[in-house]
């Protein structure tokens, strides 16, 4: 999780610093990395019991569709666009990955999950119902302590 986060981040200083002439082509870079990076994300969570409503998946959802619009925005020329998608990205992340992804690293760590493999090695540690929020201490439907 932590090398993805690296190149997320990577890609998106790539966008930031991009010559108009190559910013729409270091957007789609990006959401081709986020498109995958949430989806990996997402096959975690719903391999430890996460619902496929939870708070964590809804937000993945929601970026990479406003990620997705950004690039139309960006074939039509309005970088100025994406080039605010960019500074709002840059915001978010940062909390996004302390307290979601954070959470979910927890979750998976004391379940024991694989993710090369998608073992789960301790199945007894799963929550007993389907995680409908987020799984941080920010979501009402934390997972226990």
């Amino acid at each position: 999780m932590d090398d993805t986060h690296r190149e997320f981040v990577d890609l998106l200083a790539l966008v930031q610093n991009a010559a108009d002439a190559q910013l729409a082509h270091a957007w789609l870079a990006l959401i081709t990395h986020t498109d995958a990076h949430f989806g990996q994300e997402d096959r975690w969570m719903a391999a430890t019991r996460f619902a496929s409503s939870n708070c964590h998946s809804m937000q993945h959802r929601v970026v990479l569709q406003v990620m997705r619009e950004g690039a139309v925005l960006a074939a039509d020329g309005n970088l100025g666009a994406v080039r605010n998608m960019a500074s709002e990205l840059a915001l978010w992340f940062p909390q996004h990955a302390q307290s979601m992804d954070a959470a979910l690293a927890l979750h998976l760590r004391r379940a024991g999950y694989d993710p090369l493999t998608g073992v789960v090695n301790r199945p007894a540690e799963l929550p007993a119902d389907l995680v409908q929020g987020c799984g941080s201490a920010a979501c009402s439907d934390a997972l226990p302590a």
